[in-house]
């Protein structure tokens, strides 16, 4: 299966430089000999075909086109063990409490402004620091992150290392949940001796924490998702998630302010919302605070929020702490904060402000990824080692005209897994969106979206550029406790 497989110079996630499996694979990979080409490629296309009955998909935006598609699944899991999921559980709480740390003073006290640990006009000057609307506003539990996804890779070593912190409105849990449920039911063979994590309550963690962001006072809240309707592009990450946690799935139009409250329309007449698990940007939540063309959100919603009368998750103007270039920040943040070292690292950063920084950019541009502060999904990213010249002169030109929008990162070689789509076994890069949970205590989905780009020598793992996902197994040493059911 193997023979053409190549694993140096990068670190692969299931195998070792001979091709031998990791300890943490012998069993998988067992499996996986036993199983002939046909019945694989059988199982292939049926569990890509359980996706279509499924309806799980997203939609890809080009020249303002939407285009339906179903995402990409491999069935190579990325199984992690035990320690280093413990290790990777930790680094994320760490991170997530010093980001909301982060987010809670900037728009009441400014500390760490006052310290200059953060230049100030980095965040004043920020397009989603929303002074007007989020200052002096006080969260529930004073936690401004209910839910954030943060993308991590493998380096060259196997070292973790975090490529991005998603605050506002993460997409891609219902992902794992899908994945997992099509590899039991196309591979159950694959979980027969292996202790996996379950997934099966995780989401009575997210509703727990929703719930804990009552407004004071309310003692059984009612809460609602808030989608901006079926041409988004997560709109089956929403339905999934309001399904799940019995919430009720509303666009703008359902919502009304009355009396400085929040109001669901019923068929019984008016009824009170106190929490808003929102999967609207900022821009478009209330068109009398922000975008006054919007047509997805709720006139007069910021003021109600103000008051304290309804709460919204995640909290108004996160969008300055996942920023690109915030991010080279977060390791000062948590060393402010929280007095400790980042338990996992970031990708070394270059912010292009200085001359001396960005002249030494430019002439290194072949070697670098360049990225747009305010992109999100593979967009507006040049990857120097594969880009023409063309390609490499505009992004010259962009970093001139504009360099605080920029930053730049060494081309890390990220890690690599098998892949197998239908036909043979090649090498894929992958990486991990951990998703942590906030409420009264801080929880970690146990896996994550593994995401595959699927393209060979491809680099981007997003599913709009062409990747796909994997199932994620967290093993459970030890003993079954906690773990998927055997077969």
């Amino acid at each position: 299966m193997f023979d053409k497989y190549e694993v140096p110079p990068f670190f692969d996630e299931m195998l070792e430089k001979d091709k031998s499996p990791k300890p943490h694979y012998q069993n998988f990979y067992q499996k996986l000999q036993e199983a002939n080409e046909e019945t694989l490629r059988e199982k292939h296309e049926l569990a890509q075909l359980s996706f279509l009955r499924q309806g799980i998909t997203f939609t890809v935006y080009h020249q303002n086109v939407g285009t339906e598609r179903t995402m990409p699944f491999d069935f190579v899991p990325i199984i992690i063990p035990d320690e280093d999921w413990k290790k990777i559980e930790k680094g994320m709480a760490q991170r997530t409490e010093a980001l909301n740390c982060f987010l809670k003073d900037i728009y009441h006290e400014g500390k760490i402004l006052e310290a200059g640990i953060v230049p100030r006009d980095l965040v004043e000057n920020n397009a989603y620091y929303y002074k007007d609307q989020a200052a002096g506003v006080r969260v529930p539990l004073d936690n401004h992150i209910f839910l954030a996804g943060i993308d991590l890779i493998r380096d060259e070593h196997g070292n973790y290392k975090v490529l991005e912190d998603n605050l506002r409105n993460p997409s891609g849990m219902s992902y794992v949940y899908q994945n997992r449920y099509v590899m039991r039911q196309v591979y159950p063979e694959f979980f027969a001796e292996e202790p996996v994590h379950t997934l099966e309550h995780q989401l009575t963690y997210l509703h727990e924490a929703m719930l804990d962001h009552a407004p004071e006072g309310v003692g059984n809240p009612l809460a609602v998702l808030l989608t901006p309707g079926m041409y988004n592009a997560a709109y089956y990450d929403h339905v999934f998630l309001a399904q799940q946690m019995g919430l009720h799935l509303v666009e703008g139009r359902d919502l009304v302010i009355k009396d400085d409250y929040v109001f669901m329309k019923t068929i019984r007449g008016l009824q009170r919302i106190d929490i808003i698990y929102r999967r609207i940007d900022d821009d478009y939540l209330d068109p009398e605070a922000f975008r006054p063309d919007s047509m997805l959100g709720v006139r007069g919603l910021v003021e109600v929020y103000k008051k304290g009368n309804v709460a919204i998750l995640n909290a108004i103007g996160n969008g300055v702490a996942d920023d690109k270039a915030m991010y080279s920040y977060v390791p000062d943040m948590i060393r402010f904060y929280l007095d400790e070292e980042p338990i996992i690292e970031n990708v070394q950063t270059y912010r292009l402000e200085e001359e001396e920084t960005r002249n030494w950019v430019l002439e290194n541009i072949r070697k670098l990824v360049i990225k747009n502060v305010g992109e999100s999904g593979g967009y507006d990213m040049l990857i120097g080692p594969h880009a023409d010249e063309d390609v490499i002169e505009s992004f010259k030109e962009k970093i001139l005209g504009n360099p605080k929008q920029y930053i730049a990162q060494p081309t890390i070689q990220l890690s690599r897994a098998p892949s197998y789509q239908g036909e043979e076994f090649y090498p894929c890069h992958v990486d991990l969106r951990v998703f942590v949970m906030r409420g009264k205590e801080t929880h970690v989905l146990p896996g994550g979206l593994s995401r595959v780009a699927l393209k060979k020598g491809s680099l981007v793992v997003n599913s709009s550029q062409g990747g796909g996902a994997k199932d994620t197994w967290i093993l459970k040493n030890g003993g079954t406790h906690d773990a998927e059911p055997r077969s």
